[in-house]
């Protein structure tokens, strides 16, 4: 116990000595919350709607006023079809709205009548979302001059069901409270993965490892004093984050942190444990680097910070298994928004133990202490 001691000393001292770690361990937690959670959304503020008139009736006026009226539109108005397909071409304008010469004739003498609604598609859930939007307001537009035809005094349909909606877990539908506990899982991932790799090899281009191999340190004591300090600091920016979020972000904590902490714990023995992996088959940082991005793009990607699990392939799926972001994050999101307990993650409990088991094994296992 005293030999893990004296080493867990040598490695707290040569963390700090680092000019690189130190602002990793407390710089990058902030500018990833600071920034990441802000600039990593899918929520839309506004629509430049292009709308092309070319009936300049009153019943299209009314209509564009529907669309103007509303400050996610930003209604942009051209004189002809030309110039509004260059601002599509050139990403100035999310949709065009066209009226077809005689729109209110047609509307009048057929009682029907078309408009044309051009959707710039590259993002498509940015483009089904302006396109419900854009169909929410015409459907209304065409309720209310029904209503107006026969007369009544407001369009109701006969027994008319009026839903009151209540959101669960995120009543606010705030985008930034979905994002922090996914940023804060892929910020103890970069803690854990790169640092503890890059430490290790580090020892090797001084060359201060070679002096660790001829020592009496027996195998498992090295391991602990290469995983624990990174172990530690890891848990510290979780904490760290979580209170930034809390204050910048008034996250609402609803479960229990002891479980968060908890299942944090398990995960990091399995990225550290990755990480040493790494490191015992790269002889330079760059080597540790260039690994640890390839691994940590495909956890990322494939964890469910921007798109559902769900929505992915079922062969997607199944590799996902393998995925230990994939069951952290979906932890801290049940625990922080849900506040779901232990029981309630039964599974992502034994994927991650037995993924985090699987890691310091193969990391053990490569590891070799030779003098």
């Amino acid at each position: 116990m005293r030999t893990i001691q004296y080493i867990l000393q040598k490695e707290f001292r040569q963390i700090f000595r680092n000019k690189t770690m130190l602002p990793m361990i407390f710089i990058v937690p902030i500018m990833q919350m600071l920034l990441l959670v802000f600039a990593a959304t899918f929520d839309m503020k506004r629509v430049d709607l292009v709308v092309i008139d070319k009936d300049h009736s009153s019943t299209s006026r009314e209509l564009i006023a529907k669309f103007d009226g509303i400050p996610f539109f930003n209604v942009k108005q051209q004189l002809d079809e030309k110039s509004g397909e260059e601002k599509l071409l050139s990403d100035e304008a999310d949709a065009i709205l066209v009226f077809p010469p005689n729109f209110e004739k047609n509307l009048v003498r057929e009682n029907q009548s078309k408009v044309q609604l051009l959707v710039n598609a590259i993002d498509g859930n940015s483009a089904q979302l302006v396109f419900s939007y854009s169909a929410s307001i015409i459907v209304d537009f065409n309720k209310n001059i029904i209503a107006e035809w026969k007369g009544l005094p407001e369009f109701k349909s006969p027994g008319e069901v009026k839903i009151t909606e209540n959101y669960w877990y995120n009543p606010e539908l705030d985008y930034k409270w979905y994002m922090a506990p996914g940023i804060l899982a892929i910020l103890v991932t970069i803690i854990g993965m790169f640092m503890s790799g890059m430490n290790l090899v580090r020892e090797k281009e001084i060359g201060t490892i070679e002096q660790l191999n001829v020592t009496p340190i027996k195998k498992y004591q090295f391991i602990i004093g290469k995983l624990v300090p990174f172990w530690i600091i890891g848990l510290f920016d979780l904490a760290f984050g979580l209170l930034i979020a809390a204050i910048v972000f008034n996250l609402p904590i609803v479960g229990s942190l002891p479980v968060l902490f908890g299942f944090a714990s398990i995960y990091l023995l399995g990225v550290l444990g990755l990480g040493l992996f790494i490191s015992t088959v790269t002889d330079t940082q760059q080597q540790v680097m260039f690994i640890s991005f390839f691994f940590m793009m495909i956890f990322i990607l494939m964890g469910g910070i921007f798109t559902p699990i769900e929505s992915m392939p079922e062969w997607a799926q199944m590799v996902d298994r393998l995925n230990p972001i994939f069951y952290f994050m979906k932890v801290m999101r049940m625990v922080v928004l849900k506040g779901s307990g232990f029981f309630d993650m039964i599974e992502e409990f034994i994927s991650l133990l037995v993924l985090s088991i699987t890691f310091l094994s193969l990391a053990i296992w490569r590891y070799r202490k030779t003098s």
